[in-house]
């Protein structure tokens, strides 16, 4: 785990998580409904409690493809992220994966775990071998499309009619990023010959 004292008794943590204690759950269905109903961080729209939030990270730890980060704002759960790598028989786009699901609590922002939770989860998916990574987010979620475009994606395009948010049609917006070998920070020499 990466922990930075930020003042007496105040702690920052990204972590891969292999496992969620009963806590660990409870909070992460309590940080993921306050994203949802600020508007961001995942496909729903209508905040889903927090048994319908547990199944659903639980089964994400059970799904060989995906893995689980989780930001801890003074060892509380407070935001994730997932990294998803094409399956196996998918050999044509193994150089790539997604970044998916990713915020942070409104209540636990403004300290630098966003930011600190997408660099885990690039040195991750380049440790793994991934060259690109992919992500996609909806348009109104601007404070998401500062930080990405800060970190170095590239919007590549957009979709007119990406998502439906309280009867409104919402566009979205697509990115990738290139990893270097081994370490996650952005390089454009990858794309061509050495991906």
């Amino acid at each position: 785990m990466n922990s930075v004292a930020l003042q007496p008794g105040r702690s920052l943590e990204v972590e891969r998580a292999e496992r969620l204690s009963d806590a660990d759950l409870a909070e992460l269905a309590e940080a993921t409904d306050a994203a949802i109903i600020e508007g961001g961080g995942f496909g729903w729209v209508e905040p889903q409690g927090r048994a319908a939030l547990e199944r659903h990270f639980r089964g994400v730890l059970l799904v060989p493809e995906r893995e689980l980060f989780v930001a801890r704002l003074d060892g509380h759960a407070v935001g994730s992220a997932l990294l998803v790598r094409p399956p196996r028989n998918n050999e044509a786009q193994a150089f790539a994966a997604t970044l998916t699901h990713a915020y942070i609590a409104p209540y636990a922002r403004g300290f630098g775990l966003a930011r600190r939770l997408v660099d885990k989860v690039e040195e991750r998916a380049a440790a793994l071998g991934h060259r690109v990574l992919n992500l996609d987010v909806r348009e109104t979620q601007a404070t998401a499309i500062a930080l990405f475009e800060s970190l170095g994606y590239v919007h590549w395009g957009t979709h007119p009619y990406y998502a439906r948010v309280k009867g409104q049609t919402v566009a979205g917006r697509f990115y990738f990023k290139t990893l270097e070998p081994g370490r996650g920070r952005a390089t454009g020499d990858l794309i061509d010959g050495a991906v």
